[in-house]
C-alpha cells in the first residue's frame, strides 16, 4: 500500500508545498487580519464535517431496522474520527465538536459570524445551496470551495470521498500559522486563546491519530485495485487546487 500513498504524495507534493508557503500567512499580522481569516476558514471547517458525515453514513449503517456492514474494520475507523470530530472536549473538558468551537473562537476574538450561521440556519431550513449562499452572502470563492466539496459527496465513489478527506483536508495547516497565532495570543490572551486551543488539539488529535486512522480506511476503500488510487489522486489534486483558490481570495481580501 506503501507506493500506493506514494503516488498521491507524488502527484500533490507541489500542491501542498504551495498551501504550507502560501503568502496569505504572511499577511496576517494582527488581530484585524486574523478575524478575516477565520471568516473565510470558518467555511472549511463546516464542509469538512459534511464530507466527514457522508463516509459516515455510507460506511456504517443509520438507518432502521440496522443491519451490520460487510467491513467491520471501516465502520471502526470512521466512526472513531466522527467521535473526536463531533464530540472532543474543549478547554474546559465540556464536550463539544471542532466546528462549534471554531464558532466559539470567532466570537472570542470578535471575528464575524454572521454570514456562516445565516447560511447554514438557511440550509438547514430550505436544503438548498443558491438560496443560503445569497441569505448569507457568501463570497464567490467560498462558493465555489464548497460546491467542490458536495460535488464530492454525491457523484463521486467513497474511496475518492476517503482521499479527499485524508489527503485533502486533515493535514493542512502550516507550523507558520501556529506561530502567527500564539504571536497574537501573546499580544491578546483574552481574545485569541480559543483559537490557540483549537489549533493545537488539531495537531493533536487529527495529526497524528486520526491521520493514521484516514490512511488506513483510505487504503482499505481503495484496495489493490490500480484504477481507484488513480482515481483518488486525481480528485485529491483538484480539492488541493481549489484549497489554494480560496487562500488566494483571502489574500486578496487582506490586501484591500
Amino acid at each position: 500500500m506503501n507506493s500506493h500513498f506514494d503516488l498521491i504524495n507524488n502527484r500533490i507534493a507541489p500542491l501542498r508545498e504551495q498551501i504550507i508557503n502560501h503568502p496569505v500567512y504572511a499577511k496576517i499580522t494582527d488581530l484585524e487580519d486574523l478575524k478575516v481569516f477565520m471568516e473565510h476558514h470558518v467555511f472549511a471547517v463546516w464542509d469538512f464535517m459534511s464530507l466527514l458525515k457522508s463516509l459516515q453514513i455510507n460506511l456504517t449503517c443509520t438507518s432502521i431496522p440496522w443491519f451490520p456492514k460487510a467491513d467491520a474494520n471501516t465502520t471502526h475507523l470512521i466512526n472513531e474520527i466522527v467521535l473526536g470530530e463531533e464530540s472532543d472536549i474543549d478547554q474546559e473538558g465540556n464536550r463539544k465538536s471542532h466546528y462549534v468551537l471554531y464558532l466559539e473562537a470567532m466570537n472570542q476574538c470578535g471575528a464575524k459570524t454572521e454570514s456562516i450561521e445565516k447560511f447554514s440556519t438557511s440550509l438547514q431550513e430550505n436544503q438548498d445551496f443558491l438560496t443560503a449562499y445569497a441569505v448569507g452572502q457568501v463570497s464567490p470563492a467560498i462558493q465555489e470551495f464548497i460546491d467542490f466539496t458536495f460535488d464530492i459527496i454525491h457523484n463521486h465513489p467513497l474511496h475518492t470521498q476517503a482521499a479527499v478527506f485524508t489527503f485533502g483536508r486533515e493535514d493542512l495547516i502550516p507550523d507558520m500559522f501556529i506561530s502567527i497565532v500564539r504571536d497574537i495570543h501573546a499580544r491578546f490572551p483574552d481574545q485569541v486563546s480559543i483559537l490557540k486551543y483549537y489549533l493545537e488539539r488539531h495537531i493533536e488529535v487529527d495529526g497524528d491519530h486520526h491521520g493514521n486512522l484516514s490512511l488506513e480506511m483510505t487504503a482499505a476503500l481503495c484496495g489493490d485495485e490500480e484504477s481507484n488510487w488513480i482515481e483518488a489522486a486525481d480528485a485529491v489534486e483538484k480539492a488541493l487546487q481549489m484549497r489554494l483558490k480560496l487562500w488566494d481570495a483571502v489574500q486578496h481580501k487582506l490586501t484591500l
